[in-house]
């Protein structure tokens, strides 16, 4: 895939992050006040905000690299499975899912309809279960003063259940191919960076700006035009070249 391929994801994870208030605000948040113990008792605001973006930076990069390792999975064992058999009718209907739920997600961010948040709880049965060895991973980690402990708490985090994450590994998927799966997963990474980044620097402030209902409405309309301009390829066969670096997901 090449990079004007990979616009359309970053666009989605630019315009879903809203989603990821709920999912890493917390964290996020917290690290922009962990700090080491000071040296005197006060502290200018800047110089705290300062050091806090290598950690929320760092933060990034590992939950970034966990979606790449999880992208390259996706894409690596789909792309096992097409070189044993042909699958061509399995691909088109991972297609129409894809986008679909492109479709569940745009509704969701609107909070016009919730259905994505019973595949996300879905998942949180199995996150809860792996609590007993993930648990004290993270309160090993934690408060997370220096960038390691961040990127380390990041790698666990990034394997938080996430309709959104889900929706996009279907692309990762049927990009194919190991690198190429990595890739689109870095993609949507890149794409949620602004977002996270300046919720960790910012806080309650960024907070409340992006729940707004008429962000949550616009980025919602986003996505939801992502996923039905791929169900209108997907129905009309072939598309024009155009519609190539419109379309979220390959189709082939």
């Amino acid at each position: 895939m090449n990079a004007l391929q990979l616009l359309p994801v970053m666009v989605v994870g630019l315009a879903g992050s809203v989603h990821c208030i709920g999912m890493c605000g917390g964290i996020v948040g917290a690290l922009s006040v962990s700090t080491a113990p000071p040296l005197r008792n006060v502290i200018p605001i800047a110089a705290v905000r300062g050091s806090a973006l290598p950690r929320v930076l760092s933060y990034n990069a590992g939950r970034i690299a966990s979606y790449m390792a999880a992208g390259a999975l996706a894409g690596g064992l789909a792309g096992g499975a097409r070189s044993i058999a042909s699958l061509a009718g399995l691909q088109l209907g991972f297609y129409w899912l894809a986008n679909l739920m492109l479709v569940a997600l745009g509704l969701y961010l609107m909070d016009a309809w919730r259905g994505l948040a019973l595949l996300e709880q879905g998942g949180r049965v199995l996150w809860q279960r792996a609590q007993p060895v993930i648990a004290p991973m993270m309160k090993s980690l934690m408060p997370a003063n220096r960038p390691h402990q961040a990127f380390a708490l990041g790698l666990l985090w990034g394997w938080l259940p996430c309709g959104m994450v889900y929706s996009v590994l279907l692309t990762a998927m049927l990009s194919g191919s190991a690198s190429d799966g990595a890739a689109v997963m870095l993609a949507f990474g890149l794409g949620t960076l602004p977002m996270l980044t300046g919720l960790g620097l910012l806080g309650a402030r960024l907070q409340r700006a992006l729940q707004q209902r008429r962000v949550r409405i616009a980025c919602g309309l986003l996505v939801l035009a992502f996923g039905l301009l791929g169900l209108a390829r997907a129905a009309g066969g072939i598309a024009p070249d155009w519609m190539d670096t419109l379309c979220l997901t390959p189709h082939q």
